[in-house]
């Protein structure tokens, strides 16, 4: 059986420029390893380990990467007010009534220092299906918490 991965279409376009970078890289990696080659020893060549190892994580990457793109569910998402993947929401903690931003975003593209939350996060998954002024109770590892959700909008794509 095969698993499709949801994501929105910006974070499936930030997987192929990934892609594309790694691949402007390869040739570099691809001397260095021919350059360490040349150098005799390879028992004993730490440029060689080195150089192999590089080339081996680059490639790892690029198929992890591939697959990525290859399993993706695009999810179009819909301006109708409900937190869904590719709307961002503000919220309002109860405990402390302080205020965040957060995108609902698929978990390949979560990124937590980029206001990016994956729907499957509990936080993500207590907010699916709801709308502004409704309270949702989170329950996280750490503890159950509320939070109300100030607003709901589509994301909009940074500019490129």
């Amino acid at each position: 059986m095969v698993y499709y991965e949801k994501m929105t279409q910006q974070g499936f376009d930030q997987l192929g420029k990934e892609i594309e970078r790694l691949k402007k890289q390869r040739p570099g990696l691809i001397q260095a390893l021919q350059a360490a080659r040349a150098l005799g020893d390879l028992s004993e060549n730490a440029e060689y380990s080195s150089a192999k190892r590089d080339l081996r994580h680059l490639e790892s990457r690029l198929r992890y990467l591939g697959k990525q793109r290859r399993y993706a569910d695009i999810v179009r998402p819909q301006d109708d007010g409900v937190a869904a993947i590719g709307q961002t929401v503000v919220l309002r903690f109860a405990d402390d009534d302080e205020t965040d931003t957060y995108a609902i975003v698929g978990k390949p593209e979560a990124d937590l220092e980029d206001q990016k939350i994956s729907q499957a996060s509990p936080l993500g998954a207590a907010l699916l299906g709801h709308r502004q002024g409704d309270t949702v109770t989170v329950h996280a590892p750490s503890g159950d918490y509320q939070v109300t959700i100030a607003a709901v909008h589509l994301t909009t794509p940074p500019p490129d």
